[in-house]
């Protein structure tokens, strides 16, 4: 694969995360760059919109939508089997392929199988009202 191609659903690339909570305090940078997963990618004419789900440490509360990510996945995404890792999907970022200031054209460090994260992603469809979207691409 070249360029962005490998910018797919459920590769897991290293993305400069802006949280929205960070958005809402003006914030216009992402503070690192995290793994997140790539959730969808469809065709425009102007460049593909992505949006990508953070994967993070911190324990979410209660209230989220997140799902811890098994061992076994977190091998397949090339990430840190030791930590406990959770996968957010009540907040994401939304950016356009070939507009975007923050995505490279790097492979993936992994890929979450479609068994663990094909669920969570119609999950989101049905709940997506509820998530809060930053737009990166502006």
């Amino acid at each position: 694969m070249t360029g962005y191609d490998h910018i797919r659903t459920a590769a897991v690339i290293r993305y400069p995360y802006l949280w929205s909570r960070e958005a809402s305090y003006g914030e216009t940078e992402g503070r690192k760059h995290r793994p997140v997963a790539v959730g969808v990618r469809m065709q425009r004419p102007d460049g593909d919109l992505v949006l990508f789900f953070p994967i993070t440490t911190k324990h979410p509360d209660g209230s989220r939508f997140a799902a811890e990510i098994p061992t076994i996945e977190k091998r397949r995404a090339g990430l840190d089997a030791d930590l406990r890792l959770w996968i957010i999907l009540d907040d994401f970022n939304s950016d356009v392929i070939g507009r975007s200031f923050y995505l490279e054209p790097e492979p993936p460090i992994g890929r979450l199988s479609k068994a663990f994260f094909l669920p969570l992603l119609r999950e989101f469809v049905a709940r997506r009202k509820s998530s809060t979207e930053v737009n990166r691409s502006r």
